[in-house]
């Protein structure tokens, strides 16, 4: 073991970090190795996994547009139905331009995909990935 700072005690670490005591200067009571160092097995292995910083940056950015929840809304409308602007705006509560905005950021990140029939425009969700997604999210928040 390497002499470093503190040892944050995880799960990941839990095997490696014998000693631990329940202290956390900003959140409170947590678990933290007693012993001070660090574990350069599970720090290489972690590295090793990480994806390239691009990839972390895209998928930042589409959790962080993800983060709104008239967005939200919006994504599980369309797993439903195709639907239009207007019908958007009217299941979501907010104005057709704001639903417009929220759509062209949706369709950037490659999450909701336009098809136009005359002087409408109806909008669904990308693929079967999304939808995925979705419902894997929606497990998670529900505890499952």
């Amino acid at each position: 073991m390497v002499r470093a700072t503190k040892c944050l005690y995880t799960l990941a670490n839990a095997k490696s970090c014998p000693g631990r005591k329940a202290i956390h200067p900003r959140i409170g009571p947590a678990e933290r190795c007693q012993e001070r160092g660090i574990h350069p097995e599970a720090i290489r292995a972690a590295r090793d996994a990480l994806i390239p910083d691009a990839e972390l940056a895209s998928l930042a950015e589409t959790f962080a547009a993800l983060a709104d929840s008239n967005r939200m809304k919006m994504l599980f409308a369309l797993a439903a139905s195709e639907l239009c602007v207007c019908d958007i705006a009217a299941i979501v509560g907010v104005t057709e331009s704001a639903i417009s905005q929220h759509l062209r950021v949706l369709r950037d990140l490659r999450w909701v995909k336009s098809r136009r029939e005359g002087r409408m425009v109806y909008y669904s969700l990308q693929d079967q990935h999304v939808r995925t997604l979705l419902e894997l999210e929606l497990e998670h928040a529900r505890g499952g």
